[in-house]
């Protein structure tokens, strides 16, 4: 099972990530929510929020209950092998 193991903010919405398997991906939060709705999803409108994510278990969390899958960011992100 894949895991995140770290999470770096980018900048313009952009989160990269660091898998379990070795690599990375850069993940846009903000294209990711243009297409969803949701009391949870709403707060990521701000830098200042999606900058307060964490990892916990190997997911991708925030501090409002909102987690987001590692092995749905695999497939969402663009990989790369980390260096």
């Amino acid at each position: 099972m894949i895991k995140i193991l770290e999470a770096n903010y980018l900048g313009d919405g952009c989160l990269e990530l660091i898998f379990s398997d070795g690599m990375r991906g850069v993940f846009n939060v903000w294209s990711y929510c243009s297409s969803r709705s949701g009391p949870l999803l709403e707060p990521l409108a701000s830098e200042t929020y999606i900058k307060r994510c964490f990892i916990e278990m190997g997911a991708l969390g925030w501090p409002n209950g909102l987690e987001l899958s590692p092995t749905r960011l695999y497939e969402l992100c663009e990989m790369k092998e980390a260096a």
